[in-house]
């Protein structure tokens, strides 16, 4: 029987094991979280206890199922984990050399980086919405939510859930990009339409062709100037508006988490794991499904997770698997066009603006170091070597100074020195 090992429980890897069980295989899934669903599906503890999905229960039932499990290695087919807490002690170290892998480790959200953005009271779009969704927290009484992509708008709506003043949505893009991106009508027209009435009904303005270029405050956020920008994101003159907050919420679309994924030697393109039609990576029996292969939203993640469960099990793929996949890849093409990232941005930033929030590494520090090489702009400015070791300044400083992001990391979440050095390993 084949042994498929599937790593993160969200749409991507719910969908791979169910498919990967209905073709035969023995299935293990993980993940660093105490329950199933992932980002998507999160809810408060007490709310999730009652409207866990019966199915979730009964497919996880017939897979090995290991929540708080931390994948810290992956090596010449050996996937290296950790069970338990991940700020916890006493975590137990495991090696599964599995048949098949299938990688859903999917993404987190991207902040373009802007004046003050490092004060707190500034959040990602991401980290806003899990506190409002998984512990009913608001992140602020007054608070403005900007960046682009549709993301923005469920993120506005768990705010309002939670009693939070949403002051205004903003999207960077102006309306016609996004309309001839998205194409109608669309089926995601009736989610949409739902959104914008809940934007409405609480009276929420929302704003094309605006961002926030500086956020003010001592302590903490107090007030952010937006302003115009033109279809490239360039700041329009004159057109700079101030709101009193206390939170903001910024999120600029999602950046991939393929750091195992180049562990196990797949290629990328574009920062996204390079698959075939089966979704098969560069690298014999390892898959790949889900935001690491494009940002495309749950309902794409669950299609490509159950081609990428149902090959590495060794099924036989439908017709009706891969036209729904092929729909889902179409629809993140869609996404792509209507909400890209406009190549002007680093206009709004000053040379005291923070790149890189871990080591303060400033924007006129990068710029000096410019031309120096990848190896000495990273030493002379330590952009990156914090402890995100990269993974939220990464893609900004690779723009900024004309390099590749690197992704290579030989161990791929913290770990302490002690559970590194220690050579013992728990039988599961």
């Amino acid at each position: 029987m084949t042994q498929v090992l599937i790593i993160g429980a969200g749409p991507a890897g719910l969908a791979a094991a169910e498919h990967a069980l209905e073709a035969g295989a023995e299935v293990t899934v993980l993940d660093q979280a105490d329950a199933p669903g992932g980002q998507y599906h999160r809810m408060p503890p007490e709310t999730y206890a009652t409207r866990h999905p019966r199915r979730w229960a009964e497919l996880l039932g017939r897979c090995t199922w290991w929540p708080e499990s931390t994948v810290w290695a992956l090596e010449n087919r050996k996937v290296h984990v950790l069970r338990g807490q991940p700020d916890g002690t006493g975590r137990r170290k495991h090696t599964i050399e599995p048949d098949a892998l299938v990688l859903a480790t999917g993404a987190h959200d991207r902040t373009l980086p802007f004046p003050g953005w490092q004060l707190p009271g500034v959040f990602t779009a991401g980290a806003a919405q899990a506190l409002a969704k998984g512990e009913r927290v608001a992140v602020g009484r007054r608070v403005l939510v900007a960046g682009a992509g549709p993301f923005l708008l469920p993120v506005a709506e768990s705010l309002l859930q939670v009693e939070a003043d949403v002051v205004a949505v903003m999207e960077a893009n102006p309306a016609t990009t996004v309309l001839k991106g998205w194409g109608f009508p669309t089926a995601k027209a009736g989610e949409l339409a739902r959104y914008a009435l809940t934007l409405a009904r609480h009276r929420v303005p929302y704003h094309f062709g605006r961002v926030v270029v500086e956020a003010r405050g001592d302590d903490r956020v107090r007030e952010v100037v937006t302003a115009r920008v033109r279809a490239d994101w360039s700041v329009v003159p004159g057109t700079e508006r101030t709101y009193e907050v206390d939170a903001v919420c910024v999120g600029h679309g999602f950046t991939p988490q393929p750091e195992l994924a180049v562990a196990a030697g797949c290629l990328l393109d574009n920062g996204f794991v390079r698959v075939g039609d089966d979704q098969r990576t560069t690298v014999t029996d390892v898959f790949a499904a889900g935001e690491i292969t494009g940002i495309g939203g749950a309902e794409a993640a669950a299609a490509e997770g159950a081609v990428a469960g149902c090959a590495a099990a060794g099924g036989t793929l439908s017709r009706e698997l891969r036209n729904r996949r092929d729909r889902a890849r179409a629809f993140a093409k869609r996404l792509a066009r209507a909400h890209p990232i406009g190549a002007a941005w680093p206009g709004w930033l000053h040379d005291n603006t923070i790149i890189c929030r871990c080591e303060e590494t400033t924007y006129g520090a990068l710029k000096d170091a410019i031309g120096s090489g990848p190896h000495a702009l990273k030493l002379g400015t330590r952009a990156g070597l914090g402890p995100c070791q990269g993974r939220i300044c990464g893609p900004t400083v690779a723009e900024l100074c004309g390099g590749a992001e690197r992704h290579h990391r030989p161990i791929a979440q913290p770990i302490r020195l002690g559970e590194l050095a220690d050579p013992k390993e728990t039988h599961p």
